[in-house]
């Protein structure tokens, strides 16, 4: 039987379905369009480009700041990441980072002026992370032992850290700074010199070692999730829970220690937002960076590579969309639409990209040109 189909042309070393290809992809079309976005509110593309590189690289203070948004996001990925490992979904990430910031900035103004910073510092970041750590280990109890999804409760929780935060800023018998008239703010009082993270040393920039720290965690984690012993349960357990049960594995505790680590490091995040400047603990502070750390987990796939390299992404992302408003008239959402769509091109090429894997590829049978002995002797 003739095959009339014409044949698949195919470029030698070119995989439209891996990662990098579907990311790249993913980037160009988003980008696009935002650059339609902005020219439907009256920018031109060069405006656009302009205010974006102002925002992200133009000046030491930009810079600085997309750095800072950058650890905080790559905090939150790396601690959805452990959770993911595991089989189980931190939605919590806006939650968590409440309570490491309530948790930090109650060390941080708790402390005397003369307290150094290699003291204060870790002080408050290690009562931020255990804050968050047991803010996730509710939801991780009710998986435990009551069978609970982590995601519904995961996500409640976070109300709830929002609410204590405004609970925090505004009633004087607990963090809010002294009223002295009606213009106080509703935020908490100035932390501690002892308790302000140093900076990163690059002139004029408010970059602080923030990213240092988060570059430092991503490298641990990656370390341990690959080579130790808890790298492979967390991997046993999130393939099949019933079969590592059956191997002997602690799958409770396994899936306990996943989610309340990824509550850690969120927790983290949540104390190094405070310990920046301004120092102070507001309505608000979290920016929303619990949920766009998700979206950087979700994004990066596993990958600790992956989760600095979109965090950067992100990071300068954000930086760029408050100057897009302010130098090129266009809405900040812009960005979050841009992002948005990033999203949705990544998670549905990866899920043709798995489909396709699964799909049995069809084989030809092989003809044998040479005539049957039937065949001759007809």
């Amino acid at each position: 039987m003739n095959d009339n189909r014409p044949p698949v042309i195919s470029l030698p070393g070119f995989n439209p379905r891996h990662p990098i290809v579907i990311a790249v992809g993913a980037l160009i079309v988003s980008a696009l369009v935002g650059l339609g976005l902005a020219a439907a509110a009256g920018a031109d593309p060069a405006t656009v480009v302009d205010a974006l590189v102002d925002g992200t690289l133009g000046s030491p203070f930009a810079f600085g700041t997309s750095l800072n948004n950058a650890a905080v996001l790559m905090l939150v990925a790396i601690g959805f990441t452990i959770a993911y490992r595991a089989g189980l979904v931190n939605v919590g990430g806006e939650g968590q980072l409440c309570l490491g910031g309530v948790a930090a900035t109650a060390v941080g103004v708790s402390l005397p002026e003369s307290a150094p910073v290699w003291l204060g510092v870790p002080l408050a970041l290690i009562a931020a992370v255990l804050a968050g750590a047991a803010w996730a280990s509710i939801a991780a109890w009710l998986r435990v032992r009551r069978g609970t999804s982590e995601i519904i409760t995961t996500l409640l929780l976070n109300f709830v850290g929002l609410a204590l935060v405004v609970l925090m800023v505004h009633e004087t018998w607990l963090l809010r700074q002294p009223v002295t008239s009606s213009e106080t703010l509703p935020q908490s009082e100035t932390l501690s010199s002892g308790a302000h993270l140093p900076l990163l040393g690059i002139h004029k920039s408010p970059a602080t070692i923030a990213i240092a720290v988060a570059a430092i965690a991503a490298i641990i984690v990656g370390i341990i999730l690959r080579h130790s012993a808890m790298g492979v349960r967390l991997r046993s357990v999130g393939l099949s829970a019933t079969a590592s049960a059956r191997l002997g594995a602690p799958v409770g505790s396994t899936m306990f220690a996943g989610l309340s680590a990824a509550g850690g490091f969120a927790g983290l995040a949540g104390g190094l937002i405070v310990t920046t400047a301004p120092f102070v603990l507001a309505d608000g502070f979290t920016s929303g960076f619990g949920f766009s750390g998700l979206v950087v987990g979700l994004l990066a796939r596993g990958s600790m590579t992956a989760v600095a390299g979109v965090s950067l992404l992100f990071g300068f992302l954000v930086s760029g969309g408050i100057n897009l408003q302010l130098e090129a008239g266009v809405p900040s959402s812009t960005i979050t639409v841009v992002q948005s769509i990033l999203i949705i091109l990544i998670a549905g090429s990866a899920w043709w990209a798995s489909t396709a894997r699964a799909r049995p590829r069809r084989t030809t049978a092989q003809v044998d040109p040479r005539p049957t002995a039937q065949e001759v002797s007809a």
